[in-house]
């Protein structure tokens, strides 16, 4: 779709509009012709304490015109988030005046569609006008609103529980036993780079370090801490210990309400490796078989089969984990409606008290987008979710955090479900942006957030183990900015 801004230059939220209402259509920024029968001119005229939006949108040759005028009030930072709000909100109203459709999320486009009912609520609004909120001003689905109303007032109660100089610690293993085929994270297998991992967790150890006395100095208290990738526990036993034993030194860990460690995939879980995190105090740990089906296991190229990952849960079992999460995805290669119900039925049977289920994530670079692998149609989908949830409600779970990602199919959304008292705190902090995260290990983003606000800005480690390795001074200097951060906020906090 041809696009034209005029008074306006917020290429980012009309792209994420079109992107949400025209899935398939493209930006292109070139001179608009008479023959043309895709496009959209946005048009902003803005005064001092108002602006007017209007969009002129044509798509299969159907044209519909839209204006609205919104209030500016408040700080520069407000008043941006006023005016981007006015541009997606009549983008929108144009685009179903042409297309008739209205997405089930509405004109939400981004990751986290249930934070207007944390803010909301925060500000002192019930659930239902919260709801009601998502519903009139943002047009989610009644369905839709409902989920976003339980997991934004999760969200909401999470924040009552955190003081304005908290944090959680995230440390990433970026290498894996093999590359699935839906994965485009920066991780790498350990067949192919054996060699680094050393390295690399010498590197890791020295930025916690490094990180610890930072937050020691700046006053800071970590709240949850969580140990992604990648996977875990591709390191040895040993490494584990050495990274954990480098967290326990470097922070003050009272106030520390759980500590995370991912064991995502069962042919890297041992009896030594559990030990070790249990003698750490990790109270939860994640196993993901994504599917129990073996053929969609080999499709994604897992090398491990459903049996071993039925031996997997049976050992964490016996160490006796507080928790212990499952993961899922429903659209993988290969996998059926009925096969998905079996997966899920499985995992309910193992006894886990929290189960998240993902929605495929087409991803650029992934293996199934690069070979074209089959994958199951959007109604197929659909009916997986439409099992998942009634059987996680019947089984005593209820939805507790939830995003989406980009081309993800059918356009629906991952949903952490767990039984009460087995929410993970560090998913809630994260997905609705209640803390700052302080991010350690190649690939890393620290995101350090403004209590109360919207005001978030961001620092990225190097994206390679081999290049994080060879120049710890960019750890450093995000840490220097992490500090710095909260230093300027020393009078508001």
């Amino acid at each position: 779709m041809k696009l034209e801004l005029r008074g306006n230059d917020e290429r980012y939220i009309v792209e994420q509009s079109l992107l949400n209402l025209f899935p398939g259509e493209k930006p292109v920024y070139e001179p608009i012709t008479p023959e043309d029968e895709s496009w959209a001119v946005v048009s902003l005229h803005e005064e001092p304490d108002r602006c007017r939006v209007t969009v002129e949108l044509c798509f299969d040759g159907k044209t519909a015109p839209y204006s609205l005028d919104a209030s500016l009030t408040g700080t520069d930072f407000e008043r941006e988030g006023q005016r981007r709000h006015a541009i997606a909100r009549c983008f929108f109203l144009a685009a179903r005046a042409v297309t008739g459709v209205t997405p089930p999320w509405g004109m939400l486009t981004g990751v986290r569609p249930d934070k207007p009912v944390t803010w909301a609520l925060e500000q002192g609004k019930t659930p239902d006008e919260a709801r009601a909120m998502l519903e009139e001003e943002y047009f989610v689905t009644p369905e839709r609103a409902a989920l976003a109303a339980e997991t934004g007032a999760v969200a909401a109660s999470a924040a009552r529980g955190l003081g304005k100089r908290d944090i959680a610690v995230y440390v990433g293993i970026p290498f894996c036993p093999t590359r699935c085929a839906y994965c485009s994270f920066v991780s790498q297998s350990v067949e192919k780079s054996f060699s680094l991992v050393e390295p690399y967790v010498d590197a890791l150890i020295a930025e916690i370090r490094a990180g610890g006395e930072m937050v020691r100095r700046a006053g800071l208290r970590v709240r949850a801490f969580y140990m992604g990738g990648g996977t875990p526990t591709t390191l040895t036993a040993d490494q584990m210990d050495r990274v954990l034993s480098a967290f326990e030194e470097s922070f003050d860990r009272t106030g520390c309400d759980e500590i995370t460690v991912e064991a995502g995939r069962p042919d890297t879980i041992t009896a030594e490796k559990l030990s070790v995190l249990k003698a750490h105090g990790v109270d939860r740990v994640s196993v993901n078989p994504q599917t129990m089906e073996d053929h969609v296991l080999r499709a994604i190229g897992r090398r491990h089969t459903a049996a071993e990952l039925t031996e997997a849960m049976a050992l964490v079992n016996s160490f006796g984990f507080a928790h212990v999460n499952m993961d899922l995805i429903a659209g993988l290669p290969e996998d059926t409606p009925e096969g998905f119900r079996r997966s899920l039925d499985q995992c309910l049977a193992f006894g886990t008290d929290n189960i998240t289920v993902h929605t495929l994530s087409l991803k650029k670079g992934s293996r199934i987008l690069l070979e074209g692998l089959k994958v199951p149609a959007p109604e197929d989908v659909a009916a997986m979710l439409d099992y998942a949830a009634p059987t996680l409600r019947a089984a005593g779970f209820a939805p507790y955090y939830l995003y989406r990602q980009k081309y993800m199919s059918g356009s629906f959304e991952n949903i952490g479900w767990c039984r009460s008292g087995a929410e993970c705190l560090y998913n809630i902090y994260i997905m609705s942006e209640l803390c700052s995260i302080l991010s350690f290990g190649a690939g890393g983003s620290t995101k350090m957030v403004e209590p109360g606000t919207n005001h978030i800005q961001r620092a990225f480690n190097l994206k390679y183990p081999k290049e994080y390795t060879e120049r710890p001074e960019k750890c450093l200097d995000n840490q220097a900015a992490f500090a710095a951060f909260y230093e300027s906020l020393k009078g508001a906090l």
